[in-house]
């Protein structure tokens, strides 16, 4: 069993329009943009990220948003559901905030002893928000949400699986346990992890495959501390039978990925070296920064890429 991984280190979805995407977590969910650059592998669309104060691991929601994109369609096969964590008693803020807000899908409900506030992201992007009252991590003071109500990072995700027992499997080999059961609905939690340590698994055996577009989760990413833990999750991996990529270096962690057996896409990601190497941390998710490769693009993509308000 591996020791290695310390909980999610961050979820990243496909969205439809930029704008709309960064007025979403800025605005309505109070998050810090921490960084804005750019898809490695399609420049001339954003990568943008959500976070708390300083992106700590655990706390960050990643897009890629794709003009003209085509609507995700829901089934088995993702992740369903990206939680939230959020104080004790601090969810009537939260259902008069979203009503005040226009965000849609809200919906009060209880799981595993948890009350959950279920909402919408503007592309149908399925998120909740729990209250917590074990959590102590530190919110973004800045986004417009009062501290004492303001999201701590992420508590979880709800993946949706034909069949979940081979995910089980592999995360109980990455460390996880399972804590509770309710239905079809398994509860898996990392011990003494960064905060962001539970996963559900929903077992949907009769429900179709879901197809990737806005609104779908691309990949989930778990956290190691640096790359000689992520080499030795590698190694492992791969001994166990599954195809892992080599070490990628996306500027702010290094990430290898893996496709599980329920068909959701794993990342292993640093927490090494973080969004304020090329950013001082009170500006962080100001300018466009570009990775090496793609800098002699900076003029097309000033230009090119949609304005977005910090």
């Amino acid at each position: 069993m591996l020791s290695q991984i310390k909980g999610l280190h961050h979820v990243t979805s496909m969205a439809a329009d930029a704008r709309q995407n960064n007025e979403f977590f800025t605005h309505k969910l109070g998050l810090r943009r921490v960084k804005k650059t750019v898809n490695f592998d399609a420049p001339d669309v954003y990568h943008l990220y959500y976070a708390d104060e300083f992106g700590t691991p655990g706390s960050v929601m990643t897009y890629f948003p794709f003009p003209h994109i085509g609507k995700g369609r829901q089934g088995v096969g993702e992740v369903g559901t990206t939680v939230f964590s959020v104080p004790e008693d601090t969810l009537p803020y939260w259902q008069r905030h979203f009503a005040d807000q226009g965000v849609a899908g809200v919906a009060a409900d209880e799981i595993f002893g948890q009350k959950r506030l279920k909402f919408q992201g503007p592309d149908g992007d399925g998120f909740a928000l729990v209250e917590d009252k074990t959590d102590g991590r530190a919110p973004w003071l800045k986004g417009g949400v009062p501290g004492d109500e303001a999201i701590r990072g992420f508590h979880s995700v709800s993946m949706r699986l034909k069949d979940g027992g081979a995910t089980e499997e592999l995360l109980r080999f990455m460390g996880y346990e399972e804590v509770d059961r309710a239905g079809n609905v398994a509860r898996m939690a990392l011990k003494n992890g960064n905060g962001a340590d539970v996963i559900d698994i929903e077992t949907l055996p009769a429900a179709s495959f879901a197809g990737l577009g806005a609104g779908s989760v691309h990949h989930v990413a778990f956290a190691v501390e640096d790359r000689a833990a992520q080499l030795e999750v590698r190694k492992a991996l791969m001994d166990t039978g599954y195809q892992v990529t080599p070490v990628i270096d996306r500027d702010y962690f290094w990430a290898i990925y893996f496709r599980t057996p329920g068909g959701v896409l794993f990342e292993v990601a640093t927490n090494e070296p973080g969004f304020d190497r090329d950013e001082d941390t009170a500006h962080l998710g100001e300018a466009l920064k570009l990775p090496a490769q793609h800098q002699h693009l900076r003029p097309y993509l000033e230009k090119h890429l949609q304005p977005l308000e910090i």
